[in-house]
């Protein structure tokens, strides 16, 4: 099943990370009838105003409000709120608007806490969550029901895909709601400006994380839209994973950074380990095509850029 040209497409990804990376993917395919706005995705009404005028054919329900470890603890009820909301009324939608396929996007943090590694889809739901982020891990498995229980019920083409965790240009690097790979690079790029001897990380630099760079993600997922159509969810992976310890020593090296690295391990680490089992994806074509020290590479130079960008335009403020 190939997405015509002339389609109409939804995006639904109120972060923006993987909705920059998709709509860059279609428009480089020649689609030309992408809506992505990510301002109407807190507004049901606006959500509803997008289906009953564009009626999509194919929707990209690609992400609610996410955050790291400290995001998830400060503001569990508002990322939980946040993607149920999200995922009730864009699904809804796409029932009701009969949109001809949906692609939802659930988390690896949808696993149990302590899964045998690495993780395949009938884990889920078989053991407790990682306390950390169990609000939105909650939600996330939510949609990933709904979506299973619309195939069911009315025999829609709604499939489910579970990424690794994701990072490039466009990231979050702000210090409320960035995850790790945000958040390191931020952190280093500040102490190499201030000439700081050493950077704090959280917690003890042996969990196990996989990293997917956004434009692999975003190929995945069209990909997925052509070629899936399987009633189980789908992992997509890289095939390896890397302690935040290796993750912080491969971002010192990006950005330049020469002071040392000092682990915190009074503050929480999140799940022990997370490595999918992204065979099926594999077996069906697929394969990533950034490493992660090319992407952690490009993300940092896009970083840069946005520092530029806003540093020039505090200098016009300050000028008018």
């Amino acid at each position: 099943m190939k997405i015509d040209k002339s389609a109409i497409i939804l995006i639904a990804d109120h972060h923006g990370l993987l909705g920059r990376a998709i709509r860059a993917q279609l428009e480089n395919a020649g689609c030309r009838n992408v809506y992505d706005d990510a301002s109407s995705l807190t507004d049901s009404n606006a959500i509803d105003k997008v289906f009953a005028s564009a009626a999509p054919e194919w929707v990209f329900l690609v992400g609610g409000r996410t955050g790291g470890i400290s995001a998830n603890q400060r503001f569990p009820a508002d990322l939980m709120l946040d993607n149920l909301l999200l995922e009730c009324h864009v699904m809804s939608n796409a029932l009701s608007h009969n949109a001809r396929k949906l692609l939802y996007l659930a988390s690896s943090c949808a696993y149990p806490k302590f899964c045998e590694q690495p993780m395949r889809v009938d884990a889920l739901m078989s053991g407790k969550l990682e306390p950390t982020n169990i609000a939105y891990a909650t939600a996330k498995l939510a949609g990933l029901q709904l979506c299973q229980a619309i195939r069911r019920q009315y025999r829609r083409d709604f499939i489910v895909a579970i990424p690794a965790n994701s990072y490039g240009p466009g990231d979050d690097f702000s210090e409320e709601d960035a995850h790790v790979v945000g958040a390191l690079m931020r952190r280093m790029h500040q102490a190499k400006v201030a000439n700081e001897p050493e950077v704090l990380v959280w917690g003890s630099g042996t969990p196990r994380r996989e990293f997917i760079y956004s434009n692999d993600l975003a190929r995945a997922c069209l990909f997925l839209m052509e070629h899936y159509q399987g009633d189980e969810p789908i992992n997509v992976g890289v095939g390896r994973d890397w302690s935040i310890r290796e993750l912080a020593e491969i971002i010192k090296g990006v950005v330049g950074y020469c002071g040392d690295l000092r682990f915190d391990g009074d503050q929480p680490d999140g799940m022990p380990a997370k490595l999918l089992d992204s065979r099926q994806l594999l077996d069906l074509g697929w394969c990533p095509e950034t490493s992660l020290e090319d992407g952690l590479r490009e993300t940092y130079q896009w970083y840069l850029r946005q520092q530029r960008d806003d540093a020039a335009r505090q200098s016009d403020r300050a000028i008018l």
